[in-house]
């Protein structure tokens, strides 16, 4: 098709050139629905420049079930680092040759006479289904904290960070203990810098417990299967942290407290900045507290499953704290501490401002169920919790695909029809 072409209509169009968007593309194509994959940058442009050197998926290989491309490699229990991940979903489009077009922006979608409008980089076309696939983390979030601190202070986004020797020489502030911001501290720690930890609440899960992964047993468990709907917090689930652990050198626990023996300083949270001071919460016990009973939380239920279904497993003994903070810091000194580098671990607004199309709630962020909305041919694909844990992941993207496709598909073989 030729996008130069202004007026230009096509059966689907999809929004996203990752694993989702290619995903839906697999099987539009398969349907044999005409359709287009606008990317804004390349394909797995998130993985190439949003994920620091060292980065590697925290869930095991074999978990990687793309529709028509499952993980063929050589180690299913190992876990794929950057270059891996970006080869594989760069292969995956070849496969099929997705009829991906990269470097075109879409800035606008818009609804009119039973058909979608899109404005685009390269031109304007109508659509009669516009599926959505470009995640739920757009814009960098960095508390107003950041504008008050010293601005002899380099500050970054844990989307910016690279590796260690691209932060200038003194310590390094790490802001917030989700994935993102517990495993960059853990590159900086082993390349010998000296980091101070900002905690939140974030929760922690073990690698392996009792013989297995403990993704192994989730997965035989059917967590990654729960739909937010039955999840006991809903769809508030949307809004929390996942479970910080790492896959790095074959995958372990990140295990705050040992780190603290080795040097890293753990604090609470950051609550406020006076001139070069850095005022600090009194929940560092607590923070860790937390995200200990939440790990155990779950060997309790690995434990009832093994017990309910006979299973022979090894016993393991239980989790013991390795170290406690007696006296925490209720403030840092910026200039004493040494510290040159703040990375702002703190996550991601959604932003859909460009699409203008009554779908949207108070937040702005998408009304729907698993990821059908209630505009007849406006869908969602790759948000955290779509439908699901698996639904951000490798691992469940196939089935969200899946359902979306087969809904939309009655509607555009109707209309291609009449």
């Amino acid at each position: 098709m030729d996008m130069h072409q202004d007026g230009h209509h096509i059966p689907a169009v999809v929004i996203g050139g990752g694993q989702a968007g290619l995903s839906a593309s697999f099987l539009l194509k398969a349907q044999g629905i005409e359709h287009v994959v606008f990317e804004r940058h390349s394909i797995a442009h998130a993985w190439r420049t949003q994920r620091w050197d060292s980065f590697c998926l925290v869930t095991p290989n074999w978990q990687c079930q793309l529709p028509g491309f499952p993980y063929a490699g050589t180690e299913p229990f190992g876990f794929m680092p950057k270059a891996d991940i970006i080869a594989y979903i760069e292969a995956y489009a070849k496969s099929f040759e997705a009829p991906v077009q990269c470097g075109v922006t879409v800035r606008h979608v818009g609804h009119t006479g039973g058909r979608f409008a899109l404005e685009t980089s390269s031109g304007n076309l109508t659509a009669d289904a516009v599926i959505v696939a470009i995640g739920g983390y757009h814009r960098p979030r960095i508390p107003a904290l950041g504008k008050i601190l010293p601005p002899t202070i380099l500050q970054l986004h844990s989307s910016d960070y690279k590796n260690a020797t691209h932060l200038p020489p003194g310590a390094v502030l790490v802001i917030g203990t989700g994935q993102s911001g517990c495993q960059i501290a853990e590159d900086l720690h082993l390349e010998g810098r000296t980091v101070h930890l900002c905690t939140g609440s974030a929760p922690r899960v073990a690698r392996r417990y009792r013989g297995r992964d403990v993704v192994e047993w989730l997965h035989d468990m059917g967590h990654y299967d729960m739909p937010v709907e039955k999840h006991p917090q809903g769809a508030g689930v949307r809004k929390k942290s996942n479970h910080y652990v790492t896959g790095r050198d074959g995958g372990r626990d990140i295990d705050l407290r040992r780190f603290a023996l080795e040097g890293m300083q753990l604090h609470g949270r950051l609550r406020d900045v006076s001139g070069t001071t850095l005022i600090l919460g009194d929940d560092l016990a607590e923070n860790l507290d937390r995200a200990d009973a939440s790990s155990e939380n779950i060997k309790d239920q690995i434990d009832a499953w093994i017990a309910a279904q006979g299973i022979e497993a090894p016993s393991e003994p239980r989790y013991v704290p390795v170290w406690r903070p007696l006296s925490p810091a209720k403030e840092i000194d910026i200039a004493t501490a040494g510290i040159s580098t703040v990375i702002w671990a703190t996550g991601f607004h959604s932003d859909f401002s460009w699409i203008d199309c009554p779908v949207f709630d108070a937040s702005g962020y998408p009304t729907h169920t698993r990821g059908v909305t209630p505009l007849p041919g406006l869908y969602f694909l790759g948000l955290p919790w779509l439908h699901s844990w698996g639904s951000g992941r490798f691992s469940g993207v196939a089935r969200d695909a899946a359902f979306i496709v087969s809904t939309m598909a009655a509607s555009v073989h109707q209309k291609l029809s009449s």
